[in-house]
């Protein structure tokens, strides 16, 4: 895991405790409503979910339990998943099995 000091690089002090930024947390907040897009890149579909929150590790869970369970291929890049092929409706019933509120864009 990826720690980063907060603040101070070093100190004299020998009873001095370092603060650490806190990464994203493992869950994402499922109140939240997730942006499903259709978009066509090279003449082939994707899905593309965005506005979702979360680490990188919980959001290659999710991608990895959406390419499982629609049998197509994917990926997890600049906090957005993407899905290729076209299975939006696929997509969106499974976040919302997962507790989350989707809205179809695009498409």
């Amino acid at each position: 895991m990826n720690k980063k000091r907060k603040g101070i690089i070093y100190s004299t002090n020998p009873d001095f405790e370092y603060e650490y930024d806190n990464p994203s947390s493992n869950t994402a907040n499922k109140e939240q409503t997730l942006a499903v897009c259709l978009e066509k890149h090279h003449g082939k579909t994707i899905i593309i979910v965005r506005n979702i929150t979360g680490s990188k590790e919980y959001l290659k869970k999710i991608a990895k339990k959406i390419k499982v369970q629609c049998g197509v291929g994917g990926s997890v890049k600049k906090e957005e998943i993407l899905i290729q092929g076209n299975v939006r409706s696929e997509v969106i019933k499974i976040l919302e099995e997962e507790g989350y509120k989707c809205k179809k864009v695009g498409g």
